[in-house]
């Protein structure tokens, strides 16, 4: 256990009801009044979310990074076989990830910040637990004919020539090369790819009973941040995922680099370090329900 300042950090290990072991690591305010669930990007391990898990916690919260089961300390010894598709990351790990934080964090507001597809798993982990607000950035459909053009050329050559040839050499999608994340579950990925060839997106498979989801039932208000120069998680990508929330409550926030002292922030820049000003805006909303001023929001 390592105690820096007024924040202890703490690695725990998280059961899911289907009897998954998940790695997450809490980060412990001393007299906590928020806990804030960080839910991450697709192949992206939990340490990347440290710096900002640790400034939250040094402002009163306690709050859990997590690696969903298939990637960083999570990942089973058989990728290929493992069976893990989409949903799982909701409907299981983030259901027992936001069970474990309401334990250690008894009384506290229970809130998530959810980043890329961090976003859209909120709608699948069950609703028993009353979530008092979501904080979504980047996080938008991955329908490519709502993203930035330039983008296309990369995602049709991912999507069908070299995830395939992927698949076909070891079984599932490989860190390294093209793919900059975790290595990916090949279920995971055909569903990803099946998304993301349509502008209903996701919405087919859970009308068609597919998948089990709660969408109808998130009631908790929501603040989404756009990053302008993000060129997946666009304005109108995130709108259509705001948009399979019909019940609750949203909001909408576009940012420019500059108007977060940066040069570019992009799809994943703002969880690294010296992104404190948009960290700000964050603990604003989800500890006092604070809208951001300005950047488009609505």
């Amino acid at each position: 256990m390592l105690k820096a300042a007024e924040v202890t950090v703490q690695d725990v290990r998280i059961r899911t009801e289907d009897g998954w072991d998940l790695a997450g690591t809490l980060y412990r305010a001393e007299a906590p009044t928020l806990a804030i669930l960080i839910s991450a990007g697709t192949g992206f391990p939990r340490r990347f979310y440290r710096h900002a898990a640790a400034y939250f916690a040094a402002r009163g919260a306690t709050v859990l990074t997590y690696d969903y089961r298939g990637i960083g300390e999570s990942k089973p010894e058989d990728l290929a076989g493992s069976g893990i598709d989409y949903p799982h990351w909701g409907q299981r790990d983030m259901s027992a990830a936001l069970a474990y934080l309401a334990a250690a964090a008894p009384g506290a507001w229970l809130t998530t910040l959810g980043h890329s597809i961090g976003g859209q798993l909120v709608g699948f982990a069950k609703p028993e637990l009353q979530v008092s607000r979501h904080a979504f950035v980047a996080v938008g459909s991955g329908f490519w004919g709502v993203h930035k053009l330039r983008n296309l050329p990369m995602e049709w050559f991912f999507w069908w020539l070299y995830g395939p040839l992927c698949l076909a050499r070891y079984g599932y999608i490989p860190a390294g090369g093209l793919w900059g994340g975790e290595a990916l579950p090949p279920e995971l990925f055909k569903t990803w790819r099946r998304w993301s060839g349509r502008r209903s997106y996701l919405l087919p498979d859970l009308e068609s009973g597919r998948y089990m989801h709660h969408f109808d039932a998130v009631e908790g208000p929501i603040c989404a941040w756009v990053l302008s120069d993000d060129p997946i998680a666009t304005k109108t990508a995130c709108e259509d995922t705001l948009s399979h929330y019909p019940q609750a409550q949203k909001h909408l926030v576009v940012r420019q680099p500059q108007d977060l002292a940066q040069r570019k922030v992009g799809h994943e820049g703002a969880f690294r370090k010296g992104h404190e000003a948009l960290w700000q805006e964050l603990w604003a909303w989800l500890s006092e329900g604070d809208l951001p001023q300005g950047g488009g929001g609505r």
